[in-house]
Order: C-alpha cells, then structure tokens, then sequence
C-alpha cells in the first residue's frame, strides 16, 4: 500500500515561489489506479515525487508502512516500485531479451521473457531478439516497457502517460494490454492519463487539479468534476 502524507512541491521562478503540489493526501491499495486532471494540474510531477525522481518540498511517503521519502531512486526501485516514462528510451546494440533479463535482475528463463512478451501482446518469438532502436514503434517500445515492469515484479508500477507519442492504433492495443493486465495479472498500479478509454479500466480514479486532490472515486464518481476542471 502506498501513502502520501502532505506532499507538497514548489519551484522557485525568478524569485517567486510557485506551488505545483499542495498538501497532497493519498493512499493507493491494490488494484489500478489512475490520476487525472487538467494539463499542468501536477500529475507527473507526483509520479516522479513517488518514483523518488523528484524530492517532495515537504510531507511523507510510505510503502506498505516503510517511510521511503528519503530513499533515492534505486533505493525505491529495490523497495518494489517501478517506473514508466513517457517516452521509453531506446538502447543501440541492446535485444529485447537483454532488457528483459535486465529487469528481472537475470533471474529468469528464455521461456518466461517469452511469456511476458505474451503478456503485452507481442508476437514473442519474433520480438525477442530484436535490437531496441529507432525501427521498434512507439507502441511497441511501451509494451516491451511493460514487459520490463512485469519482469521486475515490483509491488507498484507507475506509467506517466502511456499514451504519449503513439498513434491510434496502437493506442487501441495498449488499451488492450492494461484491460488484460487488470484482469489477469493484477497488482498494485498508477497510471498518470487524461485518456478516458483508461478511466474506463480503473478501480479508483484520483482528480488532480491545480496542485490539489479534488476527488477520489470511481468514474461515475469523478467524472463530472473533470468536466468541470477542463471548463476551468
């Protein structure tokens, strides 16, 4: 279970301070869970506060009720959480397997890096030994991403955006993938989107707006007060 206790966040701008996070509260249990809102609301900067990317200006994190809030990225990732960027980085001279097996730390068999593959909707035999560079797509560079993640095993998994810089049809399938990774693996996820297709797969969706929490709910729950903060 991940707890945030008072999160705050501020910069300093040419020597006014700006707020990007105000005393955020929050507990994510098991299940998937989104966070929304408005553009500039503070979504990914959370994200990054969480994955140990960003120093919160104030304010506590737990992990299943292990303070983490001074842990470093890698100290976090050891910790059991795993994070997703935007846009995956690709590695010249580095296959698919390699990351994979990377991820699980070389723990595992070719059979199981196949089986992830699997998982994301890969034709597995004709990924794995692909090079990861510039003639993999964008949506498949994220489902090898998500491989990783389930490589890894981690007890939280956060992907910023998922469905930045793809096209529509790959988007489709990556909607796919989490509506089957949330009925079939399971776990304890965040996804940061303003996608509503995404909205439709959560178990609880949190509203970020203007640094703040608004609402935590179900989409039915939530969804008039999106409305609302876009208008806004």
């Amino acid at each position: 279970m991940l707890e945030l206790k008072n999160i705050s966040y501020s910069v300093d701008n040419d020597g006014v301070r700006k707020d990007i996070l105000k005393n955020v509260n929050l507990t994510v249990d098991e299940g998937f869970a989104v966070i929304t809102g408005p553009n500039g609301s503070g979504k990914s900067t959370l994200a990054k506060i969480i994955a140990g990317i960003i120093t919160p200006t104030s304010g506590q994190i737990f992990l299943d009720g292990v303070d983490i809030t001074s842990m470093s990225i890698t100290e976090r990732a050891n910790a059991g959480i795993s994070f997703a960027f935007q846009r995956p980085v690709k590695f010249k001279g580095i296959t698919v397997k390699d990351l994979i097996m990377l991820a699980a730390g070389g723990k595992i068999k070719y059979s199981q890096a196949l089986e992830y593959l699997t998982e994301v909707g890969l034709d597995a035999k004709q990924y794995i030994f692909r090079e990861v560079n510039s003639s993999l797509s964008g949506g498949e560079l994220k489902r090898i991403e998500i491989a990783m993640v389930l490589a890894r095993g981690t007890k939280l998994s956060i992907f910023d955006e998922p469905e930045a810089g793809i096209d529509l049809w790959s988007f489709n399938s990556l909607i796919k993938v989490f509506a089957h990774l949330h009925d079939n693996v399971g776990g304890n996820m965040i996804i940061i989107s303003h996608q509503e297709r995404i909205l439709d797969i959560a178990d609880k969706i949190i509203l970020l707006s203007g640094g703040e929490v608004k609402c935590v709910g179900t989409k039915e729950e939530v969804m008039p007060l999106i409305i609302k903060a876009e208008e806004n």
